[in-house]
């Protein structure tokens, strides 16, 4: 029986690998210490330092991938003084891979493994609705070497890379909160050790190509018509975005609010705002909105002039704010009336003047309607994308005044003062009748045309000194019918 036993364990032993036989009988060496792994960022290879183990007769190092507490081998380098290797793989681009090293001694006597460390994989994610690129990495292992931080390395469409931030050795995420548009942008991380060395990550890319926004948005003007304040924007012509949104504030105090979600056309926004008060001044601007719904960039102001009107006995003072905001300046602030047959232009003052008087003698007689009306309009110039904005008031309007003046005495003797009669009106009418008679009421002039005199004559001969009788009927502009009876004196005076 103890023979048949001995048999059977001498064959299980001869069965054995001959690795196993051979640790069985060898004296294990120390293991060495595995100082640093990085990653080649351009091509991912992997850089293995370590220190020799202090064991004696040392052929070879073993390198292993080190997962789950085991290792799986991937070289033996037989030379006992290598203390670096650079392993060839694309598995960095993918994920944190962990390493080991092992000490050989001959015949096959391998240590335990060493230390583990691991490459640090970096990812990068864009946001395009908030601009932002995060970078986000797993920390690296802080043995045998302390690590003092993290430095980001960043390079824009294949330029040199370049440091943007440097982090707490505690930090595994960064945000870049800005970048350019339709470029690529390449990161690596750097682990900063304690002794001055390092390790680096992989390289990670993306690309910012995003619904570019407009560069500029003009306001192109806020001008009032029929009540109702029309807009423009013009688009910078390179923006991929047609989305708008539209806001108001009433008064420099007030909020702004939104009122409407424009769509361009052809680089315009278009919008009439119907439920604005155009006696009160308001204020516009538009922001492109993203495909994340986003505001990505805002026009400068535009704002609708309002004008108002004064009476001061004969004056009609008029004033309006000023303009705001174009990009170039205003020009000047043109006057307009309108007395019955349009609008014409009364003057032009100063970009920096919002006040005008208007004598009411000088256009009483050009006034042929129930009021008078009044308009003024800006102009822009200097805008640094060539359009040239325009903004009209709303219009206000007064009633003309009048006013009926009959003389009672004149002198016809060619003397060149006071030879006429005619009565005075402070409008033009819309019917006009004038006759003269003496006191047996002959006729002694008659006239429908408001601008005929009478010289003190009848038939071509001048009519005896005396006093004479006048009857007036007029329509007024503001139709209303007016009928007046009066004496004039003749005298000559010869």
């Amino acid at each position: 029986m103890r023979i048949r036993n001995l048999y059977i364990i001498l064959f299980f032993l001869s069965a054995l690998p001959y690795d196993i036989k051979s640790q069985v009988d060898c004296t294990v060496p120390e293991s060495p210490v595995l100082n640093s792994v990085s990653v080649e960022p351009e091509t991912g290879n992997v850089l293995l330092n370590w220190d020799p183990s202090p064991s004696s007769g040392i052929a070879a190092y073993v390198l292993y991938t080190y997962k789950n507490g085991e290792g799986i081998p991937i070289d033996t380098i037989w030379n006992p003084e290598a203390t670096s290797y650079i392993y060839s793989t694309s598995a960095t681009k993918y994920f944190s891979v962990s390493y080991v090293v092992a000490a050989h001694r001959r015949p096959n006597c391998v240590s335990p493994l060493s230390n583990y460390l691991n490459t640090i994989f970096t990812e990068a994610e864009i946001d395009t609705c908030n601009r932002k690129i995060s970078l986000s990495w797993n920390s690296y292992v802080p043995y045998p070497k302390k690590i003092t931080g993290y430095e980001i390395m960043a390079s824009v469409n294949g330029n040199s890379y370049s440091p943007v931030a440097r982090l707490g050795e505690d930090k595994v995420s960064f945000i870049l909160d800005d970048f350019i548009t339709d470029a690529e942008y390449c990161f690596f991380v750097i682990a900063e050790l304690e002794d001055g060395t390092n390790s680096q990550s992989n390289k990670t890319c993306l690309s910012t190509s995003m619904q570019r926004p407009p560069d500029w948005i003009n306001a192109d003007y806020a001008t009032v018509k029929n009540e109702k304040i029309y807009l423009s924007f013009s688009i910078d012509p390179y923006s991929e975005i047609s989305n708008f949104r539209l806001e108001r504030k009433t008064g420099i105090n007030g909020n702004f609010t939104d009122i409407a979600k424009p769509v361009s056309s052809n680089g315009i926004v278009l919008f009439t705002d119907d439920q604005a008060d155009t006696k009160e001044v308001n204020f516009y601007r538009i922001s492109a909105i993203n495909s994340c719904s986003n505001p990505v960039s805002i026009s400068n102001l535009a704002s609708n002039i309002v004008l108002k009107l004064d009476r001061m006995n004969n004056d009609i003072l008029l004033s309006w704010n000023k303009y705001k905001d174009w990009m170039g300046y205003v020009i000047s602030y043109i006057i307009l009336t309108d007395t019955g047959s349009g609008y014409r232009e009364i003057s032009e003052t100063p970009a920096n003047d919002s006040l005008y008087k208007i004598d009411y003698h000088d256009i009483m007689y050009d006034v042929a309607t129930d009021e008078v009306c009044f308009m003024v309009a800006a102009g822009e110039a200097s805008n640094p994308y060539g359009i040239e904005g325009s903004s009209n008031s709303q219009i206000v309007c007064s009633a003309p005044v009048e006013l009926i003046t009959v003389p009672d005495v004149f002198t016809p003797n060619n003397d060149l003062v006071n030879d006429l009669f005619k009565p005075v009106l402070s409008f033009t009418p819309l019917d006009y009748h004038l006759i003269v008679s003496d006191r047996q009421g002959v006729i002694q002039f008659e006239t429908r045309d408001y601008f005929e005199s009478w010289n003190g004559s009848r038939n071509g001969d001048p009519v005896p000194e005396g006093v004479y009788l006048w009857y007036l009927k007029v329509t007024t502009p503001s139709r209303t019918a007016v009928s007046k009876t009066g004496t004039i004196a003749v005298y000559f005076n010869w």
